[in-house]
């Protein structure tokens, strides 16, 4: 029997089909657009999203005949949310995790409850993007909608919901709504009532891998299961690509480097300290049993190498058509070979962790007459890599030990990148012979839900390989030591001064 792991994002959707040794027996993928009903909202049909599900679920099914699947389980992205009523209909669409209508909730819970006791309990910074204000901006804006609603459900309990008509959530995903207590394991009472939200509204909450209910014949026919599937609970989308790395004990983090940059640790206890909530880390329940976990993110960690693509690699390109090479390698293959006395800023679309400053911009510093695309090339991962620095440092500071990073996304197929990031973060850093970790984690919850395995930690023994340890170089390190102790300075003395350009540009973001 196989397993069926799927992944919804925020603009596409991918399913994965392995068998019970972690290989991939079918795959498919299907995008999706988001929709702008007003200045700063962000939107997606619920419709449009169980249409292209339904669709890669018939392409996957259609070549596992052989060799069908007994479970499926569902990562996802976090914060989004949408009402139904009591048959099923979706009264709303899902308003997307960036979606900007809930600064006023935000401020409310600033001023009602403050960010301390909300962190106490939910473990997140408080931040406009969590599923309770999208719930209580809905109350106060579309009352007549709200009326009406039977359920709130996130992405992963939507999913559920249409395969075996079972309202639930997993632990994970519940903590990214700021509506659930961290340390119990349970909606918050405390959080709702505040809200003036009433537990009914919510799904019922369970542990990642659990088997909730049976994919419906009604849907079996639509998607092309061919028996009673198991649907099982998955979880939020960064914790399943990190057990999908096999990041199930302490001192292991991810690092999944692809449009962001994102590391997420593992740790056996909630730390939910001073320090973690001046960094802005959240602390939330892993998709791993009895573990948590946290994310530090880079929002233009890849995108920042994107836009240097674009923008400045025309001849390179161009070679990449002629040769067939990727132009990322041909990129990383011709810049300098020292770190150089050239900085970049990478908060192109603002600062993620450890500053969470939506007005910070995007700097190149140290520019000369002398500076060639090579040395461009070179600052900007090193740049990239500095920012992640800075998150291993604040969270090693707020009591998460991290020891090894394992590396995934589309970075990782870089060996040359692998080994820089050994270098500045003095850590080791390892590359897996896994290409889809979300998707193999979410996989693995299926199988745990399926009794294929015991628990989480006996699917990684037997999935997860690794293919090389990437091993700091002291003297390297300590050459990118002078260099990162001058990047580290760079924000507190422009901050200010993007703040104005914000201001003066119309697009400050107050809070």
């Amino acid at each position: 029997m196989s397993l069926l792991g799927l992944d919804i994002g925020t603009t596409g959707c991918k399913a994965i089909v392995f068998n019970e040794g972690g290989q991939v027996l079918s795959c498919a993928y299907r995008e999706y657009s988001l929709s702008h009903p007003r200045p700063g909202w962000v939107e997606i049909s619920p419709h449009l999203i169980w249409d292209k599900v339904s669709e890669i679920l018939r392409e996957v099914n259609s070549k596992v005949r052989r060799d069908p699947v007994k479970a499926v389980s569902i990562s996802c992205q976090g914060e989004a949310v949408l009402p139904i009523s009591e048959n099923g209909e979706e009264l709303y669409n899902f308003i997307i995790t960036f979606d900007s209508r809930t600064q006023p909730q935000c401020d409310w819970w600033r001023q009602n409850m403050g960010a301390k006791k909300i962190f106490s309990i939910t473990g997140m910074p408080l931040h406009p993007m969590y599923s309770i204000n999208k719930i209580m901006w809905l109350k106060e804006n579309e009352h007549e909608i709200f009326q009406k609603t039977w359920k709130f459900l996130c992405v992963e309990d939507y999913i559920i919901y249409r395969l075996s008509s079972e309202t639930a959530t997993d632990y994970s995903l519940a903590a990214r709504t700021m509506a659930f207590d961290v340390v119990k394991r349970e909606w918050s009472n405390k959080i709702l009532e505040k809200a003036g939200i009433e537990r009914r509204l919510l799904p019922s909450v369970y542990p990642s891998g659990t088997a909730v209910g049976k994919v419906t014949e009604e849907v079996a026919k639509e998607t092309g299961f061919n028996n009673r599937v198991i649907a099982a609970t998955g979880g939020h989308d960064q914790p399943c690509g990190a057990l999908g790395a096999g990041i199930v004990s302490p001192g292991m983090a991810m690092n999944a480097t692809g449009t962001s940059d994102v590391i997420c640790p593992a740790f056996p206890k909630p730390i939910l300290n001073e320090d973690m909530l001046k960094f802005n880390y959240c602390c939330y329940p892993h998709t791993c049993e009895d573990y948590y976990c946290s994310i530090a993110f880079n929002l233009t960690g890849g995108l920042l190498l994107r836009w240097y693509r674009d923008t400045l690699c025309y001849e390179e390109r161009e070679k990449a058509m002629k040769t067939g090479q990727d132009p990322y390698e041909i990129i990383l293959s011709e810049m300098s070979d020292e770190p150089q006395d050239l900085f970049i800023l990478p908060h192109f679309v603002g600062a993620g962790t450890p500053y969470l400053d939506p007005n910070s911009r995007g700097v190149i510093l140290g520019l000369t007459l002398e500076t060639k695309k090579p040395h461009l090339a070179r600052a900007v991962i090193d740049s990239i890599n500095y920012e992640m620095n800075v998150n291993i440092d604040r969270m090693e500071e707020a009591g998460i030990e991290i020891k090894e990073l394992r590396a995934i996304g589309g970075g990782a197929k870089s060996k040359k990148w692998l080994q820089m990031k050994a270098d500045v973060f003095d850590k080791p850093v390892v590359s897996l012979k896994v290409s889809e970790a979300a998707s193999l984690g979410t996989a693995i919850l299926a199988g745990k839900a399926s009794g294929i395995f015991k628990s989480t930690q006996e699917a990684v023994d037997r999935l997860i390989k690794i293919e090389k340890v990437y091993e700091p170089d002291a003297s390297e390190h300590n050459q990118y030591q002078e260099k990162y102790q001058r990047y580290l300075k760079i924000y507190d003395l422009l901050r200010e001064f993007n703040r104005e350009i914000s201001i003066k540009s119309g697009t400050i973001v107050k809070g």
